[in-house]
């Protein structure tokens, strides 16, 4: 179950009490996806954990506001990358998902999902408290403890499950706390029996999370410290912990543990990316504070950040009050300074497409891409521009983006308009129902499909209808499992 989820409220709670309990056998997920071969040290059961978490996945898409930030998803996906091969998480293939929300909140799902809230970069002032956060959710993955502790309740998991999916559901949906009562009064037994459990998971996943830190390294007393923030927190509501440490406790002898154990550590070749962290952190802030934007530069300026980001963050805010030269000026002279930072080249692009300067945003994004070839922000803007002046070829950069990035429900999106204005209806009606499908709206999908199918066959496209004839299986077993949600 998610395990670092602070506080839990509303759906969060609810869909974080999902993670611990379900456990029906899901249909195969097919080739088309591209599912790597799991290792041996992440294997018994996993197959099945890994349909689990993508079923979920899907369900979550459709319920909860996904920040749509491909800047920061990069950043994240990287920072994972560099963690996972110390987490003892051999060959799963970890997918981020990044909510529209600013409580500070991060979960893992079996299967191999990390997600993570806006909020929690606002929460975490230095990379090393982010970090922190990551290491120890990767760590309840490698240590599989959704499996263990499933195992012991798989005789009271399936009566309690529908009871808490339907509850899960009307929360998310809006329908407060009615929703919220329905999905806790069906798990109550279940919950209470696993909290027994709960604080040796915890500390194992803290053990796992600070290895990794220093393997990767970074520094692990940064755990150590982000448990004293809490502790802090705590103190800070009058004694009334937020809702996850009534259930996950940050106690004394867990703090000394961490402690002694990063003070024995020994940390690999330092990595620090603070120049990075402060930047993505500003961008965290702008989306939590859009309406005042602000408001996100003040936060930096009082809590210090790192120059560049200061500089960075106020570039965008002056991109947003309508200084878009200015903005892109800044942009271009802090790409100058810090030409490792291909999210600032990137972010005068974004700048250039969102003042719908579709010319300037080809032309920077293609620059970007000389450079680096498959770095998806700039991809995805190189695209998303191309759409207003040359769909074909958006399009074809689209295909490769989709091959790439299965899991991505923005590029099959923008696929979607690209095939229908280069005129390939029957392809664009099959990526509309792509991106249905990864948002969780199977029958919605599956109608879709009907109508890539009568436009392919319009087009005579054999070999349009041969792939949705071969995604229309899928989907049919995608919807099956969604359907024991």
């Amino acid at each position: 179950m998610p395990r670092f989820c602070i506080p839990y409220t509303g759906w969060t709670r609810a869909l974080a009490l999902a993670c611990s309990t379900l456990l029906l056998p899901l249909p195969a997920v097919s080739d088309e996806q591209q599912l790597p071969s799991l290792g041996s040290t992440y294997s018994s059961g996993t197959s099945e954990e890994y349909r689990l978490g993508r079923a979920w996945l899907r369900q979550f898409r459709a319920h909860a506001p996904q920040w749509q930030d491909p800047i920061a998803h990069d950043y994240l996906t990287g920072l994972i990358d560099r963690l996972a091969p110390h987490s003892q998480l051999s060959d799963l293939d970890v997918i981020t998902v990044m909510v529209d929300h600013r409580t500070l909140n991060a979960f893992a799902v079996p299967g191999g999902i990390v997600g993570i809230n806006a909020g929690l970069f606002a929460f975490a002032e230095d990379e090393g408290a982010f970090v922190s956060v990551i290491a120890h959710e990767l760590g309840h993955l490698s240590q599989r403890h959704y499996a263990r502790s499933s195992a012991r309740a798989e005789q009271t998991q399936l009566p309690a499950m529908a009871g808490m999916l339907a509850g899960l559901l009307i929360a998310a949906g809006g329908g407060g706390n009615a929703g919220i009562a329905a999905a806790m009064g069906s798990q109550a037994a279940l919950i209470q029996d696993q909290l027994t459990y709960s604080r040796r998971y915890e500390q194992e996943a803290d053990r796992v999370g600070l290895q990794a830190m220093a393997d990767a390294g970074y520094d692990p007393n940064a755990m150590a410290q982000m448990f004293r923030t809490l502790q802090r927190m705590t103190s800070l509501q009058g004694g009334t912990p937020p809702e996850f440490l009534l259930t996950h406790p940050v106690s004394e002898s867990r703090l000394s543990d961490a402690q002694s154990r990063a003070a024995q550590m020994d940390i690999a070749a330092s990595y620090s990316s603070d120049t990075l962290y402060d930047m993505i952190r500003g961008r965290a802030l702008l989306q939590i504070h859009q309406q005042s934007p602000q408001q996100a530069l003040s936060r930096l300026r009082q809590e210090d950040a790192d120059d560049t980001a200061q500089r960075y963050v106020s570039a965008l805010v002056d991109a947003k009050t309508g200084q878009v030269d200015t903005a892109l000026q800044t942009l271009d002279q802090l790409a100058n300074q810090q030409p490792d930072l291909a999210m600032l080249p990137a972010s005068a692009a974004e700048v250039a497409l969102e003042a719908q300067r579709f010319d300037e945003a080809i032309r920077r994004s293609q620059q970007l891409l000389r450079l680096m070839p498959d770095y998806i922000p700039a991809q995805l803007i190189l695209a998303e521009a191309q759409l207003q002046r040359d769909p074909d070829a958006a399009y074809d950069v689209l295909r490769d983006v989709t091959a790439q990035h299965p899991e991505n429900p923005q590029g099959f999106n923008l696929l979607a308009e690209a095939a229908g204005r280069s005129g390939r209806n029957g392809w664009g009606h099959l990526a509309r129902a792509e991106y249905l499908q990864l948002t969780g709206r199977m029958d919605s999908s599956i109608r879709q499909l009907d109508i890539a199918e009568d436009a392919a066959e319009q087009e005579n496209d054999r070999q349009a209808l041969a792939r949705i004839e071969q995604r229309r299986e899928d989907f049919m077993d995608y919807r099956e499992a969604l359907e024991a949600f």
